[in-house]
């Protein structure tokens, strides 16, 4: 069963309360799925977003959503105003990503997973991108492996930074046995398209790149060849659980993502970018938007 209201929850009404007598800010909202064994991690992450300096009249709201209802996860949430912990019942980090945007209140939505860290200004960056005027409706970065013992590797392959054209990711992919040219776990992307496709894919693995391929399909990328992400490789992650390769689920997952990637692009559509973003956190327009 879903858990009880917390202190966590009544900072967030406190937050909101202060944010509706005063003017809104622009807000980037960042969700992460979490269950019991990566939940340790979340004062890192939690860390790495109190290190970002953002541009002016622009904020950050996390929203923590638990993959299930356990008394493992709520300790390990930092004491934040910024910060709405929310539980469900499971099904995957899809599911517990798709539930957050119900509580997703910026124009943008970007994607952090419970262990790993943003590097600094990778936020900054990606408003950059977006804000920049250059018809870009989701983003990427480069990612760096961070080993257990706090060394980092890089991937090899990474394009140069710049637009990723409509299709580009899904020819990539197709070509490369099934890897994208550019990492899902660092998207940051417009929040009316994400709700547009639906959210995450119903999977229970490879749902990031089926998203990423569906925005691919519709809209332009941008990606950020400075690393915006530290993707924390340890014994307990999803991925690299045996299940996640079994040949024949893996071919499953990737005959329905590039099927529904290619049926988005043969129906014509194409998301329009709108106006530089002028909604607030409390989901309102800000002043400027009403000149």
């Amino acid at each position: 069963m879903p858990r009880t209201p917390t202190v966590h929850d009544s900072r967030r009404h406190r937050w909101e309360k202060a944010r509706s007598a005063g003017h809104g800010s622009r807000c980037v909202t960042v969700v992460t799925a979490v269950h019991g064994p990566s939940a340790r991690f979340l004062p890192e992450a939690h860390a790495s977003l109190c290190a970002q300096e953002m541009p002016d009249d622009w904020e950050w709201h996390w929203i923590v959503q638990e993959d299930g209802s356990s008394d493992a996860v709520a300790p390990h949430v930092p004491d934040d105003d910024r910060v709405t912990f929310r539980q469900g019942r499971p099904g995957g980090p899809g599911v517990a990503r798709t539930m957050a945007l119900a509580h997703a209140d910026g124009a943008y939505v970007k994607v952090l997973d419970a262990d790993d860290r943003l590097t600094p200004g990778a936020l900054a960056r990606d408003l950059a991108a977006l804000e920049g005027g250059h018809g870009i409706a989701w983003t990427t970065s480069r990612a760096l492996d961070l080993h257990p013992d706090g060394s980092t590797t890089g991937f090899p392959g990474d394009p140069d930074e710049g637009p990723v054209e409509r299709g580009a990711v899904l020819a990539h992919w197709r070509a490369h046995d099934f890897l994208a040219q550019v990492h899902p776990a660092t998207l940051c992307v417009r929040r009316d398209l994400l709700l547009a496709l639906g959210g995450w894919m119903a999977l229970p693995a490879s749902e990031d790149t089926g998203l990423l391929l569906a925005l691919n399909a519709v809209s332009r990328g941008w990606f950020t060849a400075e690393p915006g992400l530290l993707y924390r490789k340890w014994q307990g992650q999803a991925t690299g659980q045996s299940a996640h390769v079994d040949p024949a689920e893996r071919a499953a997952r990737m005959a329905v993502a590039e099927a529904r990637a290619r049926s988005l692009a043969a129906s014509g559509w194409a998301y329009d970018i709108p106006p530089p973003s002028t909604i607030a956190c409390d989901g309102h327009f800000s002043a400027a938007s009403r000149t």
